[in-house]
């Protein structure tokens, strides 16, 4: 007996849908917007480049101060990014980088990450070298995971002098430390096309944790 075959369901495009598929320049200004990404990406690894010479870093075992990446997707909850790892020392549970993430729809990030290793030195020094990241604009990432990227309740307690006994309080119970600055895209540094000094202030800002 013949099964009876069942028609498939039309897939069909909203208006907004149909709109962008006709529309030739959305790519076009994709790809401008992205290699101009890239460049921002490339003038911070500069700029970190300059503002780490002749400086040593408490790092762990085996680092290579010259390692690096750049990255580039499309998916990040499904929003194109780009980022920088300079620097960069991935081994095991050890995590130790300073992360610079143009995320698409967004914000920019610009993020150190510590797990493993030196760990409670770099708690010890963030509190007891609290003036130089005390409201600064600075936040301390909440997330279970290095990877999260979201900024805001639940996600994100920014660095006051205020929270410094609740921070002492966060910083005991975690595995690892990510303290970020998040950029909006229509800040004014962005528009002004000095995202590369401001990665370079930040780290400088940064750099009492981890030497």
């Amino acid at each position: 007996m013949s099964q009876e075959s069942i028609p498939a369901e039309p897939i069909l495009f909203t208006p907004e849908e149909l709109t962008l598929l006709g529309d030739e320049q959305f790519f076009r200004a994709k790809a401008r917007i992205m290699k101009k990404m890239k460049a921002i990406v490339e003038g911070v690894y500069d700029g970190l480049q300059q503002e780490l010479a002749g400086v040593t870093l408490l790092a762990p075992e085996g680092f290579s101060p010259k390692s690096h990446q750049f990255v580039k997707g499309e998916h990040l909850e499904d929003f194109p990014y780009q980022y920088l790892d300079y620097f960069k020392h991935f081994r095991g549970e050890e995590k130790f980088t300073f992360r610079t993430l143009l995320w698409w729809g967004h914000h920019i990030v610009f993020a150190l990450i510590l797990e493993g290793g030196h760990l409670a030195q770099y708690k010890k020094n963030l509190m007891t070298r609290y003036g130089g990241v005390a409201d600064q604009g600075l936040a301390l990432c909440l997330g279970g995971t290095p990877w999260e990227w979201k900024r805001g309740e639940g996600y994100t307690m920014e660095l006051t002098w205020e929270r410094k006994n609740e921070l002492m309080a966060l910083l005991d119970r975690r595995s690892f430390v990510k303290v970020a600055r998040f950029v909006p895209f229509d800040h004014p540094t962005v528009r002004e096309g000095r995202v590369p000094d401001l990665g370079r202030a930040t780290l400088r800002q940064l750099l009492p944790i981890i030497i």
